[in-house]
């Protein structure tokens, strides 16, 4: 087995959590939790998913927000605030396009039950197949031919 092929994952953040990441080229995953970035790679890539809008507000969003690929095998902390200090890694977004979640359900392996579909993306970041991450990056990803 090639242990340097590259890995897939999904991270869930805020739909404008997600924009200010893409500003700055990074990543962070469960509240600024070191230990999800270092199961990351050099050359994985990464989806987001935004279930709501903003973070803290009920408005819903249950779309694929962004696409990237992980820059560089450094996870580092940058001092946020006195009492945030998050974890974070560095990114190469790709140009895309959101994408609702609701119409890929019934197709994702990673939602086994279909009915509760939110489930999976209680944990905030988990890895998926390569089939579930083709799907949703060819809706995604911007022909840029």
């Amino acid at each position: 087995m090639n242990t340097n092929q590259a890995k897939y994952w999904i991270m869930v953040a805020s739909k404008d959590h997600v924009k200010n990441g893409q500003a700055e080229g990074i990543a962070q995953a469960c509240h600024g939790k070191a230990s999800p970035l270092r199961r990351m790679r050099k050359d994985d890539f990464i989806l987001y998913y935004s279930g709501k809008q903003n973070m803290g507000e009920p408005q819903l969003c249950q779309k694929f927000t962004a696409i990237g690929k992980v820059a560089d095998d450094e996870v580092y902390q940058q001092q946020v605030s006195e009492s945030f200090c998050p974890s974070r890694r560095n990114i190469k977004f790709l140009p895309s396009n959101e994408v609702s979640v609701l119409p890929l359900i019934n197709s994702l392996h990673f939602i086994q039950n279909k009915k509760s579909w939110g489930y999976p993306f209680r944990f905030g970041f988990f890895e998926i197949q390569q089939e579930d991450f083709d799907l949703i990056s060819s809706k995604m990803l911007k022909n840029e031919e």
